[in-house]
């Protein structure tokens, strides 16, 4: 990864999409990160489902995600388009 992740870092599924959610924590060890998934909460995710890092954004893949995880990233947008 070309840069560091930081808390506060946007979230997103692929660059030029909206952004999802946004970092809370790199947990210690630096493998593992807490971040939250707009209307789906806090989850923990391993640093090996970040495909890419850049300008305060980090982008996942989504091979490498639980279902849990998945499921959320579905739900984010939900409450934008309630019809």
């Amino acid at each position: 990864m070309a840069e560091r992740i930081e808390e506060g870092d946007l979230i997103f599924v692929a660059d030029g999409e909206d952004g999802i959610g946004s970092v809370r924590r790199v947990l210690p060890g630096g493998n593992m990160l807490v971040v939250y998934i707009e209307n789906g909460g806090d989850f923990e995710i391993p640093l090996t489902a970040v495909r890419a890092v850049h300008s305060g954004k980090v982008v996942l893949n989504l091979d490498h995600l639980p279902t849990p995880v998945l499921e959320a990233i579905g739900n984010a947008r939900r409450s934008e388009y309630p019809h």
